[in-house]
Formats: C-alpha cells, structure tokens, sequence
C-alpha cells in the first residue's frame, strides 16, 4: 500500500560524478529509524535530472542495496526521453524498487493529448507499476484533470504524487480516484501542506523537509491518521518554522542549498550539489547554522 511519510531523498555526492557512500548510508538509516514508510529516490530533491546516467544508476542501486527491503523504494526516471526512463526503471527494477515516478518530460511544450499518449507508452513498457508526478513548476506543463480521468484506469498506473501546492487540484483528483478507482492514491509534496491535503483525502506526502527532521512528519502523519488535534496543533508550526530554511539564499534553488547545507553542517552527509548549483557562502551557511540552532529546541533533528 502507498501511504504516509514518504521522504525524497537528497542525493550525497562527493563530487560532481560519484557519491557520498557512506552519508547515503547514514541518511537512510535516519529515515528508517524515524519509521518512515517508503523512500523516493531521484525526485527534485534527489536532483535527478541534474545527474548523469551512471551515477542515477548507482544511486538507485546503492539505496536498494542500503535499503534492503525494509521500506518500498521508489525510483524517479523522469527523463526527455522514453527510451532512457524505461531503461532506468530496469535498473530500478532490479535494484529491488517497488515502483517508478514519473513526471512530464520537459523541454517541448508537450500539449495534453501527446501527455496522455507519453504516459499510456511509458506505462505499457515499464517492468514496474508507475506513480504520476505532477511538478508543473520545473516541467512546465501539468498533468490536467482530464489527462488524469485518461490515464486512470491504465493498470500499470497506480497513484499520484502532486507537487502543485494547488490543494482543489488535490481534492479534486481524490474525488475522481474515489469514483474510478479506490485503491489509487494520492500523495502531496509541499510538507506545508500535508495536514489540509490528508484532510482532503491524501494518503500522505513526500516531505523533503524529512532528510533532516523524518520524525516530525512521522508524527504529524500519525496525528492526522488519529484524529489526535492537540499534537497536531503542536507540531504543525515546527513545519512551517522548517520552511524557514529554505527561503536562505536568492536564487530558487534555496530551497536545496539549505537542505543540503543543513544536513553536512549536522554530519548526516554531504552538502555538495549538482552543477549548475552550487553550495552556500560563507555567510548564508552561518545563517543556517543559526537556524539549526534554534529549531534544534524542537527535538526533531538527528542528533
């Protein structure tokens, strides 16, 4: 069952081409011990478009290897080509995942109708069960009502993850899944937004903020399944406090500069990005040592 705390993972480099080995390692244990309930490699947060074919390759093959079936893992191939995600999903396949994401291929501007053929061909040909992505924000182009009330009867196709942060798209394609097809879930990505979006009918989200702090969203995710306001009222502004983290910075790839900087300046693993971004300055990184300063009164962060 696709449900809960799904954390995107950062991708550890120790350059440009090869990973950090042993901070992957210690960044999923992180998770695990938090209990999370999945763990979505080579998402936007894993910057897997930014990375070259073998490393997505070893990336893939080293956190099944670390994750060893203790949670599913699901494995982003959102690629420009149709070719080159299927043959990633064969990797993944054999790397022990239990499904493959997709968002829209981007670069052309892709209309609706050549979306939906995009996906039937992807679906058909992939050796995993497929979880739609729509992250109209980098791609360019949403996944539309529509494309989905196409696509959602396809056997192969099992969910959604929505990116969007457009909670009556959210709530409006829970409905259709809730007249069409039950058992098919959907996700939220924007962590800010998992208690509205649970309320709606999200089975859960896939919080990036969870690299650094997996037992908040645990919990938050536990006290909305229960009903339990009280702690929810706790915890949801130690979230939002969270999303402070990743305004450091001018560009819009704070979001991941602050991420990653937190978790090298906490040990978890490197803090190093894939071209073309680079890591803090001096003077945004002291800002984030800061911050970890005071959101370390929270109880969240590894220790």
């Amino acid at each position: 069952m696709i449900q809960g705390i799904v954390p995107p993972l950062v991708t550890p480099l120790s350059n440009q081409d090869a990973l950090d080995g042993d901070g992957l390692q210690r960044l999923i244990e992180h998770q695990i011990d938090a209990g999370v309930d999945g763990l979505f490699v080579l998402g936007t947060t894993g910057e897997g478009p930014s990375l070259s074919a073998a490393l997505r390759a070893e990336m893939i093959a080293q956190s099944g290897r670390l994750i060893d079936g203790r949670v599913p893992m699901y494995v982003g191939i959102t690629d420009t080509s149709l070719v080159d995600a299927v043959k990633l999903a064969g990797v993944a396949a054999d790397s022990g995942a239990a499904a493959a994401v997709a968002a829209p291929p981007f670069y052309f501007p892709a209309g609706q109708t050549e979306l939906r053929g995009w996906f039937q061909q992807l679906a058909d040909a992939l050796p995993l069960p497929l979880l739609l992505y729509n992250m109209p924000s980098c791609t360019k182009i949403a996944i539309e009502l529509p494309t989905i009330e196409a696509l959602i009867d396809h056997s192969n196709i099992v969910g959604l993850k929505d990116s969007s942060g457009d909670l009556k798209y959210l709530g409006e394609a829970v409905q259709l899944a809730a007249a069409r097809r039950p058992d098919w879930p959907v996700l939220v990505g924007p962590e800010a937004l998992l208690v509205e979006a649970m309320g709606l009918g999200a089975v859960g989200g896939v919080a990036g903020g969870a690299n650094l702090a997996p037992k908040l969203f645990t919990e938050l995710f536990a006290a909305v399944q229960r009903k339990d306001q009280a702690t929810i009222d706790r915890l949801q502004p130690i979230v939002i406090q969270l999303q402070t983290l990743y305004g450091f910075g001018k560009y819009g790839s704070s979001y991941l500069k602050g991420l990653k900087c937190a978790l090298d300046l906490r040990g978890i693993c490197s803090g190093l990005l894939a071209a073309p971004f680079d890591v803090f300055k001096p003077a945004d990184r002291q800002r984030v040592a800061t911050w970890l300063d005071g959101f370390a009164d929270s109880g969240f962060l590894a220790q």
